[in-house]
Protein backbone atom coordinates (compact mmCIF):
# COMPACT_ATOMS: atom_id res chain seq x y z
CA UNK A 1 0.00 0.00 0.00
CA UNK A 2 1.36 3.41 -0.94
CA UNK A 3 2.43 5.78 1.80
CA UNK A 4 -0.03 8.74 1.83
CA UNK A 5 2.74 11.08 2.90
CA UNK A 6 4.80 10.05 -0.10
CA UNK A 7 1.85 10.60 -2.43
CA UNK A 8 1.33 14.07 -0.98
CA UNK A 9 4.99 14.94 -1.40
CA UNK A 10 4.96 13.91 -5.05
CA UNK A 11 1.77 15.87 -5.72
CA UNK A 12 3.06 18.98 -4.01
CA UNK A 13 6.37 18.79 -5.87
CA UNK A 14 4.64 18.49 -9.23
CA UNK A 15 2.30 21.34 -8.34
CA UNK A 16 5.19 23.60 -7.38
CA UNK A 17 6.95 22.81 -10.66
CA UNK A 18 3.80 23.57 -12.66
CA UNK A 19 3.31 26.86 -10.84
CA UNK A 20 6.90 27.94 -11.43
CA UNK A 21 7.05 26.94 -15.09
CA UNK A 22 5.45 30.13 -16.50
CA UNK A 23 8.22 32.18 -14.94
CA UNK A 24 11.02 30.23 -16.58
CA UNK A 25 10.56 31.93 -19.94
CA UNK A 26 10.48 35.34 -18.29
CA UNK A 27 13.66 34.57 -16.38
CA UNK A 28 15.36 33.40 -19.59
CA UNK A 29 14.34 36.56 -21.43
CA UNK A 30 15.70 38.70 -18.60
CA UNK A 31 19.15 37.11 -18.79
CA UNK A 32 21.83 38.77 -20.86
CA UNK A 33 25.51 38.48 -21.62
CA UNK A 34 27.09 41.94 -21.31
CA UNK A 35 29.28 43.35 -24.07
CA UNK A 36 32.28 45.65 -23.78
CA UNK A 37 32.56 47.61 -27.01
CA UNK A 38 35.92 49.08 -25.99
CA UNK A 39 37.76 45.75 -26.09
CA UNK A 40 35.21 44.01 -28.31
CA UNK A 41 34.44 41.02 -26.08
CA UNK A 42 31.72 39.76 -23.76
CA UNK A 43 32.71 40.09 -20.08
CA UNK A 44 32.16 36.88 -18.13
CA UNK A 45 30.54 39.04 -15.46
CA UNK A 46 29.47 42.65 -15.56
CA UNK A 47 32.49 44.93 -15.25
CA UNK A 48 35.01 42.08 -15.57
CA UNK A 49 36.94 43.68 -18.44
CA UNK A 50 37.47 46.85 -16.39
CA UNK A 51 39.28 45.02 -13.59
CA UNK A 52 43.05 45.18 -13.23
CA UNK A 53 44.72 42.19 -14.93
CA UNK A 54 46.14 39.53 -12.65
CA UNK A 55 49.93 39.66 -12.32
CA UNK A 56 50.77 36.31 -13.86
CA UNK A 57 54.46 37.15 -14.17
CA UNK A 58 54.71 37.44 -10.38
CA UNK A 59 52.75 34.21 -9.77
CA UNK A 60 54.84 31.08 -9.28
CA UNK A 61 53.75 27.60 -10.31
CA UNK A 62 53.65 26.65 -6.63
CA UNK A 63 50.88 29.22 -6.10
CA UNK A 64 48.39 27.28 -8.23
CA UNK A 65 45.54 26.61 -7.69
CA UNK A 66 45.15 30.30 -7.03
CA UNK A 67 42.12 29.88 -4.78
CA UNK A 68 44.27 27.99 -2.26
CA UNK A 69 46.86 30.76 -2.05
CA UNK A 70 44.98 34.02 -2.57
CA UNK A 71 41.78 35.36 -1.00
CA UNK A 72 38.62 35.52 -3.10
CA UNK A 73 38.49 39.24 -2.34
CA UNK A 74 41.64 39.67 -4.39
CA UNK A 75 40.82 37.14 -7.14
CA UNK A 76 37.34 38.52 -7.86
CA UNK A 77 38.69 42.05 -8.34
CA UNK A 78 41.19 40.99 -11.03
CA UNK A 79 41.00 39.73 -14.59
CA UNK A 80 41.71 36.05 -14.01
CA UNK A 81 39.48 33.08 -14.68
CA UNK A 82 39.57 29.75 -12.86
CA UNK A 83 37.82 27.98 -15.75
CA UNK A 84 36.38 28.72 -19.18
CA UNK A 85 32.94 30.05 -18.18
CA UNK A 86 32.25 32.49 -21.04
CA UNK A 87 33.80 30.01 -23.46
CA UNK A 88 31.32 27.38 -22.24
CA UNK A 89 28.46 29.77 -23.01
CA UNK A 90 29.73 30.02 -26.59
CA UNK A 91 29.61 26.23 -26.88
CA UNK A 92 26.17 25.71 -25.37
CA UNK A 93 24.54 28.79 -26.90
CA UNK A 94 26.63 29.18 -30.02
CA UNK A 95 23.85 30.83 -32.02
CA UNK A 96 23.97 33.81 -29.64
CA UNK A 97 27.52 34.72 -30.75
CA UNK A 98 28.91 35.61 -34.15
CA UNK A 99 31.94 33.80 -35.56
CA UNK A 100 34.04 36.92 -35.00
CA UNK A 101 32.84 37.26 -31.40
CA UNK A 102 33.75 33.65 -30.69
CA UNK A 103 37.27 34.14 -32.01
CA UNK A 104 37.83 37.38 -30.08
CA UNK A 105 36.33 36.03 -26.87
CA UNK A 106 38.33 32.83 -27.07
CA UNK A 107 41.62 34.66 -27.59
CA UNK A 108 40.82 37.12 -24.78
CA UNK A 109 39.99 34.49 -22.19
CA UNK A 110 42.80 32.11 -23.15
CA UNK A 111 45.32 34.55 -21.70
CA UNK A 112 43.31 34.87 -18.48
CA UNK A 113 42.21 31.27 -17.83
CA UNK A 114 44.42 29.27 -15.48
CA UNK A 115 42.42 25.99 -15.52
CA UNK A 116 42.50 25.48 -11.77
CA UNK A 117 39.41 23.37 -12.45
CA UNK A 118 39.61 20.07 -14.31
CA UNK A 119 36.31 21.02 -15.99
CA UNK A 120 37.93 23.64 -18.20
CA UNK A 121 40.12 21.76 -20.69
CA UNK A 122 37.29 19.93 -22.47
CA UNK A 123 35.34 23.14 -23.06
CA UNK A 124 38.42 24.91 -24.35
CA UNK A 125 39.05 21.94 -26.66
CA UNK A 126 35.56 22.23 -28.17
CA UNK A 127 35.80 25.94 -28.91
CA UNK A 128 39.42 25.77 -30.05
CA UNK A 129 38.36 23.17 -32.62
CA UNK A 130 35.39 25.24 -33.78
CA UNK A 131 37.48 28.38 -34.23
CA UNK A 132 40.30 26.56 -36.01
CA UNK A 133 43.01 26.12 -33.37
CA UNK A 134 43.15 22.40 -34.07
CA UNK A 135 46.48 21.57 -32.46
CA UNK A 136 45.49 23.49 -29.32
CA UNK A 137 42.19 21.58 -29.26
CA UNK A 138 44.15 18.33 -29.40
CA UNK A 139 46.34 19.51 -26.52
CA UNK A 140 43.30 20.23 -24.39
CA UNK A 141 41.76 16.88 -25.32
CA UNK A 142 44.90 15.19 -24.02
CA UNK A 143 44.69 17.12 -20.77
CA UNK A 144 41.06 16.15 -20.21
CA UNK A 145 41.62 12.49 -21.06
CA UNK A 146 44.87 12.09 -19.08
CA UNK A 147 43.79 14.06 -16.02
CA UNK A 148 44.07 10.99 -13.80
CA UNK A 149 46.43 8.73 -15.75
CA UNK A 150 48.98 11.54 -15.60
CA UNK A 151 47.83 12.81 -12.18
CA UNK A 152 47.88 16.29 -13.70
CA UNK A 153 46.14 17.89 -10.71
CA UNK A 154 48.26 15.92 -8.19
CA UNK A 155 45.15 14.71 -6.41
CA UNK A 156 44.11 11.51 -8.17
CA UNK A 157 44.73 9.73 -4.86
CA UNK A 158 41.49 11.37 -3.69
CA UNK A 159 39.42 9.91 -6.55
CA UNK A 160 38.88 10.08 -10.29
CA UNK A 161 37.91 13.28 -12.12
CA UNK A 162 34.80 11.71 -13.67
CA UNK A 163 33.58 14.98 -15.23
CA UNK A 164 36.91 15.45 -16.98
CA UNK A 165 36.76 11.90 -18.33
CA UNK A 166 33.28 12.60 -19.69
CA UNK A 167 34.65 15.87 -21.01
CA UNK A 168 37.16 14.01 -23.16
CA UNK A 169 34.20 12.44 -24.99
CA UNK A 170 32.68 15.91 -25.40
CA UNK A 171 35.99 17.23 -26.73
CA UNK A 172 36.07 14.48 -29.36
CA UNK A 173 32.42 14.50 -30.41
CA UNK A 174 31.53 18.19 -30.06
CA UNK A 175 35.07 19.38 -30.79
CA UNK A 176 36.50 17.33 -33.66
CA UNK A 177 33.13 15.81 -34.57
CA UNK A 178 31.63 19.30 -34.60
CA UNK A 179 28.32 18.09 -33.13
CA UNK A 180 25.74 20.76 -32.32
CA UNK A 181 21.95 20.92 -32.02
CA UNK A 182 20.25 22.96 -34.72
CA UNK A 183 16.59 23.31 -35.72
CA UNK A 184 15.63 20.34 -33.54
CA UNK A 185 18.09 18.01 -35.22
CA UNK A 186 21.83 17.29 -35.32
CA UNK A 187 24.43 19.41 -37.08
CA UNK A 188 28.05 18.42 -37.76
CA UNK A 189 31.06 20.48 -38.79
CA UNK A 190 33.92 18.02 -38.30
CA UNK A 191 37.64 18.76 -38.49
CA UNK A 192 40.68 16.83 -37.30
CA UNK A 193 43.96 18.09 -35.85
CA UNK A 194 47.16 17.20 -37.72
CA UNK A 195 48.02 14.24 -35.47
CA UNK A 196 44.68 12.44 -35.77
CA UNK A 197 43.80 10.40 -38.87
CA UNK A 198 40.37 9.19 -37.75
CA UNK A 199 37.73 9.40 -35.05
CA UNK A 200 34.48 7.43 -34.86
CA UNK A 201 31.53 7.53 -32.49
CA UNK A 202 27.93 6.39 -32.27
CA UNK A 203 25.12 8.44 -30.73
CA UNK A 204 21.44 7.85 -30.13
CA UNK A 205 19.03 10.63 -31.09
CA UNK A 206 15.24 10.30 -31.03
CA UNK A 207 15.26 6.51 -31.30
CA UNK A 208 17.89 6.51 -34.05
CA UNK A 209 21.43 5.20 -33.72
CA UNK A 210 23.79 7.23 -35.87
CA UNK A 211 27.39 6.21 -36.45
CA UNK A 212 29.83 8.92 -37.54
CA UNK A 213 33.34 8.32 -38.84
CA UNK A 214 35.57 11.32 -39.52
CA UNK A 215 38.73 11.26 -41.63
CA UNK A 216 40.83 14.26 -42.74
CA UNK A 217 38.90 14.81 -46.00
CA UNK A 218 35.64 12.87 -45.58
CA UNK A 219 33.00 11.99 -43.03
CA UNK A 220 30.71 8.97 -43.26
CA UNK A 221 27.29 8.93 -41.61
CA UNK A 222 25.55 5.59 -41.14
CA UNK A 223 22.11 5.07 -39.64
CA UNK A 224 22.29 1.80 -37.74
CA UNK A 225 18.71 1.77 -36.50
CA UNK A 226 15.57 3.87 -36.66
CA UNK A 227 13.75 5.96 -39.21
CA UNK A 228 15.60 8.18 -41.75
CA UNK A 229 17.12 11.25 -40.12
CA UNK A 230 17.68 14.68 -41.60
CA UNK A 231 20.89 16.27 -40.33
CA UNK A 232 23.14 19.17 -41.26
CA UNK A 233 26.61 18.59 -42.66
CA UNK A 234 28.63 21.80 -42.94
CA UNK A 235 25.44 23.90 -43.22
CA UNK A 236 23.99 21.55 -45.88
CA UNK A 237 20.89 19.51 -45.13
CA UNK A 238 21.30 15.79 -45.86
CA UNK A 239 19.25 12.71 -45.02
CA UNK A 240 20.71 9.54 -43.55
CA UNK A 241 18.70 6.35 -44.02
CA UNK A 242 19.13 2.65 -43.47
CA UNK A 243 19.88 2.13 -47.17
CA UNK A 244 23.59 2.56 -46.62
CA UNK A 245 26.38 4.88 -45.45
CA UNK A 246 26.37 8.51 -46.58
CA UNK A 247 29.82 9.88 -47.43
CA UNK A 248 30.38 13.64 -47.44
CA UNK A 249 33.50 15.63 -48.23
CA UNK A 250 35.05 17.89 -45.61
CA UNK A 251 36.22 21.43 -46.09
CA UNK A 252 39.84 21.42 -45.02
CA UNK A 253 40.62 24.24 -42.64
CA UNK A 254 44.09 25.57 -41.82
CA UNK A 255 45.33 25.05 -38.28
CA UNK A 256 45.44 28.59 -36.91
CA UNK A 257 48.17 29.81 -34.58
CA UNK A 258 46.88 29.58 -31.02
CA UNK A 259 46.53 32.50 -28.60
CA UNK A 260 48.80 32.58 -25.57
CA UNK A 261 47.95 31.19 -22.14
CA UNK A 262 49.11 32.54 -18.76
CA UNK A 263 52.78 31.82 -18.10
CA UNK A 264 53.26 28.17 -17.21
CA UNK A 265 49.60 27.25 -17.77
CA UNK A 266 49.61 26.12 -21.41
CA UNK A 267 48.52 22.50 -21.97
CA UNK A 268 51.14 19.92 -22.87
CA UNK A 269 51.60 19.60 -26.64
CA UNK A 270 50.33 16.37 -28.16
CA UNK A 271 52.32 14.69 -30.92
CA UNK A 272 51.33 12.14 -33.55
CA UNK A 273 53.49 9.48 -31.89
CA UNK A 274 51.57 9.99 -28.63
CA UNK A 275 48.15 9.42 -30.19
CA UNK A 276 46.46 6.11 -29.52
CA UNK A 277 44.68 4.42 -32.42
Amino acid sequence: MADPAEDTLQTDTASAADEGAPGWGEAAEAREVPYDGTVGVQPQSEGFTTHQPWDFAATTLEQYPLLLHFPYFDLYRKQVSKQADLVLAMHLRGHAFTTEQKARNFAYYERLTVRDSSLSACTQAVMAAEIGHLQLAHDYLGEAALMDLGDLEHNTRDGLHIASLAGSWIALVAGFGGLRERDNTLAFTPSLPPALSRIAFTITFRNRRLHVEVAPSTVVYQLRSGQPLQIFHEERSVTVSGEGPLSCSLTRRPDLDPPAQPAGRAPATRRASETAS
